[in-house]
């Protein structure tokens, strides 16, 4: 393959963008309300958890390559109708989540800006141009500078834990442990778990990476435990110097650093924000013109520029997320409810890839397999009401997808 595809330290910081999102400076605060010290164990737990399903996408990814990720991995499973419901799910999800996500990005630039609210909807569609031009020359570009994002923030991280170790104010204390509650536990397991949805979508990338073979699976493990680390060390100083603001981590990097937090973490969220969207882009997109190459979708979607990125479709999907930025100003509707609906899709597309990787791998990978599809029940089990969404999916495009296959075969010539 190419010596300039992606590579295995790139993948990573990829990997690592894509789930760190704007939840960096965030959901460590939510986690600690919730369960106070137990956070970090519930933090720790999680990234155990979550190695099971990175190493059985890895798995997948690297024997069967494919743009379409998941949908590919069920369509060898259990048959092509599952893959074409699988895929169009994502492909229907996804300009609905990655728009919410850019309304919630912007409120990281919103305190830098004056009369923020007549900015948000042009600095979003902006937002949606800056997209379309990192991934009209492909990953290759958005990687690199994504490598250098991860760095930041993680050079951001050690630079707080070194300046906690060496300063150690003289009010902070460390916190007793209160006794355990199983229940507080679950509850920021569950806060903290959807740091970690989106670990399928490196899958959809197989095909840019320098040899996905060897560089992909290390990629997902490594981006996961370098997002497992972060989100422990900020946890961890939100539990011992966070203050009651509505962003802790600003109040624990002025205690810190002397002040600019909201400059600095302002930047640097929005730019994780933008990087987790750019990646669903890239995905969706070669999700799109791979389904038109199978006839599912119209032939329009097939074609590539010179650097061998479906421009038509990624078009298509910055479009889809534009009209939904645009209804949901004009409406004055907040995505912020359909981000639950969004997880329950996610959920549906871990549980079929768990059990088409039954299907797939050898068998001493078997019990892996099962293993991350327990997990992936238990999650279903944990936010039921929310996988609504999820079933209305399946329930419409099931049954549409089939007569298409059917007339698809019956047209076929003998």
């Amino acid at each position: 393959m190419s010596h300039k595809g992606i590579g295995r330290w790139q993948g990573a910081a990829l990997m690592a963008t894509t789930l760190l999102g704007t939840g960096v400076f965030i959901l460590p605060q939510m986690t600690v309300e919730v369960a106070g010290p137990w956070a970090l164990l519930a933090w720790l737990l999680l990234t155990l958890a979550v190695l099971p399903l990175a190493f059985t996408f890895g798995l997948l990814a690297s024997r069967f390559p494919h743009a379409t990720g998941p949908a590919h991995f069920a369509a060898l499973a259990f048959g092509e109708l599952t893959g074409r419901v699988l895929g169009l799910m994502f492909l229907l999800v996804v300009p609905l989540g990655a728009s919410a996500a850019l309304m919630i990005t912007f409120e990281f630039i919103a305190p830098l800006l004056p009369e923020a609210q007549y900015w948000r909807l042009p600095v979003e569609l902006s937002l949606l141009g800056l997209l379309w031009l990192l991934n009209y020359r492909g990953l290759q570009l958005s990687a690199r500078l994504q490598f250098g994002l991860t760095l930041l923030i993680i050079a951001l991280v050690l630079m707080l834990l070194l300046a906690f170790g060496l300063l150690q104010p003289q009010q902070i204390q460390q916190p007793s442990l209160p006794a355990f509650s199983s229940s507080a536990l679950a509850a920021a397991c569950a806060i903290a778990f959807w740091s970690f949805l989106g670990v399928e979508a490196m899958t959809h990338l197989a095909h840019d990476f320098r040899d996905a073979s060897k560089d992909l699976l290390p990629a997902l493990i490594r981006g996961c435990l370098v997002v497992g680390a972060i989100y422990v060390a900020c946890s961890y100083l939100v539990l011992v110097m966070g203050t009651g603001e509505t962003l802790a981590m600003i109040s624990v990097f002025n205690q810190l650093l002397g002040g600019y937090g909201e400059l600095v973490l302002g930047i640097l969220g929005f730019c994780s924000g933008i990087a987790t969207v750019n990646v669903y882009t890239a995905s969706v997109a070669r999700s799109l013109a791979s389904f038109s190459e199978q006839g599912i979708t119209p032939a329009y979607f097939q074609q590539k520029n010179h650097h061998q990125m479906p421009q038509r479709a990624l078009s298509a999907i910055i479009a889809a997320m534009a009209a939904v930025l645009l209804l949901t100003w004009y409406s004055g509707q907040q995505l912020e409810d359909l981000i639950s609906w969004v997880n329950g899709v996610f959920v549906v597309i871990y549980l079929v890839s768990m059990a088409a990787a039954y299907q797939l791998l050898p068998g001493r990978y078997k019990a892996l397999s099962l293993v991350s599809l327990a997990l992936c029940l238990l999650l279903a089990l944990a936010i039921a009401e929310h996988m609504l969404y999820a079933l209305l999916l399946v329930v419409l495009l099931w049954p549409v997808l089939y007569l298409q296959q059917r007339k698809q075969r019956l047209s076929a010539p003998l």
